[in-house]
């Protein structure tokens, strides 16, 4: 169940009283890959096929969503699951000489990672320009909270969505972790064949590295977040050719990088 139900005392300035409030379940959820542990992260059990089959991208784990053969989620006790991801090992065959055990919390994706070469990996730039407007963005925001049901009954977990270039929705994931919750939709999109350049992606979230990262391997030409880009994000976004936009709100929206021109004042 990605909530669950606990008491609490609530308090006022005029009294203390009993209550109960939903909140957001955090799971470990330790990722084994063609039989050997991979890593553990720390998310929200639901959407964990899309979550796999995310990851399973955006890691270069596989190439296409074909290589990824098999993900199967399963409970093992004391709120943990265990996700067992199969690929094809043609592809995984150059990651067996660095597996990495790594323990990650909700705020970071890099955790583990052994060289700079690593963190900051090559990747093909973008070629094709976004083709959603401003006014598509500033739609999709204002449509964004009524799509958010789980942080609508915990004010815990952060959303990514895919919204066609008219600004309408196509897609929802949720995850207390906001890299967590870009891999499931990121992998829903795949299972889906959803085609990626034809919208946008919206983060609820601050814009790191890692998620610019993840929306260039998905190959969405653009990313908007709803709070502040790190530097690296931005400069990352610009050597990729990724248009970036952040601190999305209802009155204004800043671009952060715009290499197609797009929005050009």
């Amino acid at each position: 169940m990605p909530s669950e139900i606990i008491p609490v005392t609530r308090i006022t300035p005029d009294a203390t009283a009993p209550a109960t409030r939903t909140i957001a379940v955090e799971a470990p959820v330790a990722i084994e890959v063609n039989g050997l542990g991979y890593a553990v992260m720390l998310a929200t059990p639901a959407d964990l096929v899309d979550f796999g089959t995310g990851f399973a991208l955006t890691e270069g784990l596989a190439a296409t969503v074909a290589e990824v053969i098999a993900v199967e989620p399963h409970a093992v006790g004391d709120g943990s699951w265990l996700l067992r991801l199969t690929v094809v090992e043609a592809g995984f065959a150059g990651f067996r000489d660095r597996i990495r055990h790594r323990l990650t919390d909700s705020g970071c994706g890099l955790c583990g990672l052994d060289s700079l070469e690593a963190v900051l990996r090559p990747l093909p730039p973008l070629t094709t320009p976004p083709g959603a407007t401003a006014a598509a963005l500033f739609a999709a925001l204002a449509g964004l909270g009524a799509r958010q049901p789980l942080n609508a009954a915990t004010g815990a977990v952060h959303a990514a969505a895919f919204c066609r270039d008219d600004g309408s929705i196509a897609l929802v994931r949720e995850d207390v972790g906001r890299h967590n919750a870009f891999d499931k939709l990121i992998g829903a999109m795949a299972r889906a064949d959803v085609v990626s350049d034809s919208g946008f992606a919206l983060l609820s979230s601050r814009c790191s590295t890692e998620l610019v990262e993840k929306a260039i391997v998905a190959r969405i030409p653009l990313l908007a977040t709803i709070s502040a880009p790190t530097s690296l994000a931005v400069s990352r976004a610009k050597a990729h050719a990724l248009t970036l936009i952040a601190l999305a709100r209802p009155d204004a929206m800043l671009v952060a990088s715009d290499p197609f021109g797009v929005f050009d004042a």
